[in-house]
């Protein structure tokens, strides 16, 4: 069994920081998952991660827009990657996001 690693707090949130980089980056290259989708399965989609962003920036009194936090995490300005890679949500997809929000 491995001992568990004693991490300083600079290391952990530079480990976090990379985990994030290539959430991200993941989440750039799969335009083809829908937030529906991640919504619906996870509980969590770009725009909740762009919001996350955004709470972090205030907390740390950094001066980060809604529209510049969702260009960051999408990669481009959030209406350009609507109208090119969002679809209409199905019926089962919307009833299932709509069930969730019920519990």
């Amino acid at each position: 069994m491995t001992e568990p690693m004693n991490l300083t707090d600079e290391q952990r949130t530079a480990l976090e920081a990379a985990a994030f980089r290539t959430l991200v980056q993941h989440l750039r290259t799969r335009k083809d998952v829908q937030n529906i989708d991640l919504m619906n399965l996870a509980g969590f989609c770009r725009n909740c991660l762009s919001k996350w962003y955004k709470a972090a920036a205030d907390d740390m009194g950094l001066a980060v827009s809604p529209e510049q936090a969702r260009e960051d995490i999408y990669g481009m300005p959030y209406a350009e990657w609507k109208a090119k890679y969002q679809t209409e949500a199905s019926p089962e997809q919307q009833a299932a996001f709509d069930n969730a929000k019920k519990h």
